[in-house]
């Protein structure tokens, strides 16, 4: 395959049948010191309007996924045909274009990432920003069912860490909360993570009335494993019912306080580039985070946006204004308007969300799936 060819801007169903072309750097890009082309938007990175510098950039690049966590999607999900997703060739060149306008972190997620057809293309081609040292990190958050056969390629490709998504060690509350998800499989790719080097993070929802009674377990647990864990609080987001979320929720203050009757929690400055808030737990070793949009907003320090496999920019998980950036991309193969629509864009990037799950004052949220943004 000729890397040099120039991404074709308009997507077709060769997306899901492997793709066939690559990107390069467009030939308006200016010259550095050493007549090399440099990458646009160097010395003007993403600051929003609050003055936050946008360093970290999700990716959802399916919003299909082989399980249906209830908190996550509906079990009768309808998904997007394919001439509305962003072909892996086009991702690659949106994705490029934010690593050179500053964006030091890619996140890929879903949907389940994993199970797109032909994603370690992809995974390969934004190596290339780790190589070039434009890119610190590429990491991917996974269900982990797809683990077992991709952590070798994954490692190769450049990737370090894994996010896994495991909210009970209980094989029946599991199938209960993924529905269509296998337990083993979920373990086995784990361990297949830590054979390839990945290092392994978990991150579990907190659940009222569903996992509660594990989270001593879980650190334990994932002590023994060499894992750090995550705890997340549940958010309202899509057409889940009210008095469901509001069931659903468990302030992660509470959790913290439960944890450290048993444990010995020292707060640490360690940061992973996301929104997580993290402890050492004294006596397995392990960091233990807690994500916290509700009992803690993290607005402030907010660095991410997200973009969706349609090619649409979120400026805020918890707010529903976004871009359209597939209509740029497929409309011109001019990376300047490319450029000028994202930094638009990040001029709306609100000041926070709005995310309320309160009995007296209702719930409020964004009304899409979490599967769409890929949390």
């Amino acid at each position: 395959m000729d890397e040099s060819v120039r991404t074709p801007h308009v997507a077709n169903d060769a997306d899901f049948a492997g793709p066939q072309t690559g990107a390069a750097a467009p030939p308006e890009a200016p010259l550095d010191a050493a007549g090399m082309p440099a990458p646009l938007g160097r010395e003007a990175p993403l600051i929003d309007p609050f003055q936050r510098r946008i360093s970290y950039l999700r990716v959802s690049v399916t919003d299909r996924c082989d399980f249906r966590c209830v908190y996550c999607m509906s079990e009768d999900m309808t998904f997007l045909p394919k001439r509305e997703v962003l072909s892996l060739e086009e991702l690659d060149r949106l994705c490029s274009a934010f690593v050179h306008l500053g964006v030091r972190k890619l996140r890929l997620t879903g949907g389940e990432p994993l199970v797109r057809r032909n994603i370690m293309w992809l995974f390969r081609r934004l190596g290339r920003h780790l190589e070039s040292g434009e890119l610190d990190e590429l990491t991917v958050t996974t269900n982990g069912s797809q683990l077992p056969k991709l952590a070798d390629e994954l490692y190769a490709a450049g990737v370090r860490r894994v996010n896994v998504s495991l909210d009970t060690l209980d094989p029946d509350k599991f199938t209960a909360i993924t529905r269509w998800g296998k337990f083993d499989r979920v373990m086995e790719g784990m361990e297949a993570a830590k054979r390839a080097g990945l290092k392994v993070k978990v991150n579990a929802v907190a659940l009222k009335g569903v996992n509660d009674d594990e989270v001593h377990r879980l650190v334990e647990w994932a002590g023994a494993e060499g894992f750090d864990l995550t705890f997340i609080e549940v958010m309202p987001m899509g057409d889940i019912g009210t008095e469901q979320r509001i069931g659903q929720y468990w302030p992660l203050t509470l959790v913290r306080s439960e944890l450290a009757e048993r444990w010995t929690l020292e707060e640490i400055a360690y940061k992973s580039g996301g929104p997580a808030r993290y402890w050492q737990v004294v006596e397995t070793g392990q960091k233990l985070g807690f994500i916290t949009p509700l009992t803690h907003n993290f607005c402030e320090s907010c660095n991410r946006v997200r973009l969706t496999c349609t090619g649409t920019l979120y400026m805020c998980l918890g707010q529903d204004d976004a871009a359209d950036l597939r209509e740029v991309l497929r409309r011109t193969d001019d990376d300047g308007e490319l450029v000028a629509a994202i930094r638009e864009a990040i001029t709306r990037k609100p000041k926070g969300h709005d995310f309320v799950i309160d009995r007296r004052r209702g719930t409020r949220g964004a009304s899409r799936h979490m599967s769409v943004t890929g949390g």
